[in-house]
């Protein structure tokens, strides 16, 4: 996003930092808790470095196909629903909480991301994107519940919101969109 807009290096930052920490920092602020960037700053520094080697090593748009952004899209948005999820469970919140937090934390970067871009983010458009983050989150609730392990119900519930974001992409599978005809006669 920030090749296709010719963006600074400043402008590269914001971008990956909105994006990697805003649903994380949502999440933790609705929940009322310490934002977790904030009392581990080392999530600073990891982004600054990996949008500072993107802006080096990824000069020409063509060297990474839109695929593999796909891809590598859906496993963040897999881990971090669950992980947002887990952390709000840990918190106290009640499962349906829960899941809408791990949500947020999966999908809210992207949208401040792309708002910043004015671009529609993907979440609001057809794509099955938030419905993944959601049976990321209840696949780990449901499975605590039957008394899974925690990391073999993360484990299952991020390959299950990884899945269904895969299978969306590869077959190009979407939510119905809403639309009104604006020509009445």
């Amino acid at each position: 996003m920030a090749g296709r807009y010719k963006l600074d290096p400043f402008g590269v930052v914001v971008l990956a930092a909105v994006t990697a920490i805003g649903g994380g920092t949502i999440r933790d602020v609705i929940l009322q808790t310490p934002v977790f960037w904030v009392v581990q700053p080392y999530y600073l520094y990891i982004i600054l470095v990996t949008a500072l080697l993107t802006i080096i090593l990824v000069r020409q748009p063509k060297r990474i196909p839109k695929r593999f952004l796909l891809i590598a899209d859906a496993f963040g948005l897999a881990l971090f629903a669950v992980v947002g999820t887990q952390k709000s469970l840990s918190l106290g919140a009640p499962f349906s909480v829960a899941i809408v937090m791990g949500t947020i934390t999966g999908v809210a970067g992207g949208m401040i991301r792309d708002v910043l871009c004015n671009v529609i983010p993907m979440i609001l458009r057809q794509e099955i994107y938030a419905l993944a983050a959601m049976l990321g989150g209840g696949l780990f609730i449901g499975l605590r519940y039957l008394a899974w392990s925690e990391n073999e119900a993360t484990i299952v519930a991020v390959l299950g919101a990884l899945l269904l974001r895969l299978a969306a992409i590869y077959w190009q599978v979407s939510l119905p969109a809403f639309h009104i005809n604006d020509k009445e006669k």
